[in-house]
């Protein structure tokens, strides 16, 4: 009985070996290009994703403590000094929007008490509210398209990745005329670590895009809610008067 000659995978991917590392290494330099390039997506991704993480921790924080004293104190002056203090407050940056429009229309300004305004100019203080809004939520969705950008791109690249490191293989097979599993296994599984980490690098960032874009809504609906409470109490005192 002839004996059969062992076949190895030298040239197609290297040997078979069970580190994840030695397959890396093992994949050519297209494959290993876009390794290199998920990893740059996933590293900055994850540094997005603790950013704003810490980031909006900060802003509900500040936008429970500030509500608090908007809603213990008696003058919107007194408001103001703590809202100078939360920096990180997306409520606080609308109300001293709002504030230095009532100071604008009033016609006493810097007096020790609100300023009370004409009813005529509450939509001209509606729309610094709303443009103070729409500051802070750009503000909140900053960086975030690179999250939608690695998952949606990113298992594209990783299959490209895989595509052409078995295009390699089967080049290789052809030009060893040889096509037994030991001999393309090495070549594919190597290939398919490229897919395998485009999904690793885009399932967070598709994951985490989604529950910051809902912190987003919430938020956005805080202040929406806040600036309707603050015209309201605008528009009371300037009746009263």
């Amino acid at each position: 009985m002839k004996d059969i000659p062992s076949v190895t995978a030298s040239g197609l991917g290297g040997q078979f070996h069970g580190s994840l590392l030695d397959m890396v290494l093992g994949t050519g330099m297209v494959v290993q290009f876009v390794l290199l390039l998920l990893f740059f997506f996933s590293v900055v991704s994850w540094a997005i994703i603790l950013m704003k993480y810490l980031n909006f921790s900060r802003v509900r924080r500040e936008n429970r403590s500030f509500l608090k004293s908007y809603m213990k104190s008696a003058k919107l002056s007194d408001v103001l000094a703590d809202a100078r203090r939360f920096k990180y407050s997306t409520v606080a940056q609308v109300f001293q929007a709002g504030y230095t429009e009532l100071v604008n229309m009033s016609k006493n300004p810097g007096g020790a008490s609100a300023p009370s305004p004409e009813m005529k100019g509450v939509m001209n203080m509606e729309r610094a509210l709303n443009s103070a809004s729409d500051s802070e939520i750009t503000g909140l969705e900053s960086f975030l398209s690179f999250l939608a950008t690695t998952g949606s791109v990113c298992p594209f690249i990783g299959l490209f990745g895989t595509v052409w490191g078995i295009m390699d293989t089967f080049k290789g097979v052809g030009m060893r005329g040889s096509a037994t599993l030991a001999v393309v296994a090495p070549g594919i599984s190597e290939a398919l670590i490229a897919t395998a980490a485009g999904l690793a690098a885009a399932i967070p960032a598709v994951i985490f895009y989604n529950v910051y874009l809902n912190s987003i809504k919430a938020m956005s609906l805080e202040m929406e809610n806040f600036s309707s409470d603050f015209l309201n109490s605008i528009e009371r005192n300037a009746m009263k008067r």
